[in-house]
């Protein structure tokens, strides 16, 4: 949970950044469902970049208005092991369930960290890309 709440950010600023009851549940979801398959499967450590953000903290740092984070339902990670970020999207877009899987920035070999999404009810199944530009991030949804 301490690696699930944590952000320098949050901490610097004295934005509180404490779960609910309701968003732990979606967060056990989504661990249970997604990163700890992963992890078990790839058997490498993987980092949490970001998973839940109060919405104080969102708006703080420019997050969407819709983030799934605010609702425990969204992580951003990475590989810290010998397995590259490409591998870890490839597994989740095809092993594992989501609602929004996100190649994040990086270039056509490797993001440079995965966004991944999950309801506990209705999952779009949808799978984008995002890409720096002068007026801010554009997403593109990649057709498989």
């Amino acid at each position: 949970m301490r690696d699930a709440t944590c952000s320098k950010y949050a901490d610097a600023h004295g934005i509180k950044n404490e779960p609910s009851k309701t968003v732990i549940s979606n967060m056990q979801h989504l661990a249970q469902t997604v990163f700890e398959p992963l992890w078990h499967h790839f058997g490498v450590p993987l980092k949490i970049n970001s998973f839940y953000r109060s919405i104080a903290l969102n708006r703080a740092i420019g997050g969407s208005i819709t983030s799934q984070h605010v609702l425990g339902q969204a992580m951003d990670i990475t590989s810290s092991g010998n397995v590259s970020n490409r591998q870890l999207f490839d597994y989740i877009r095809t092993s594992l369930p989501f609602d929004q899987l996100i190649w994040e920035f990086g270039d056509d070999h490797n993001p440079t960290w995965i966004h991944v999404s999950l309801s506990k009810s209705f999952n779009r199944n949808q799978v984008l890309r995002s890409r720096r530009r002068l007026s801010g991030s554009v997403y593109y949804e990649i057709i498989p």
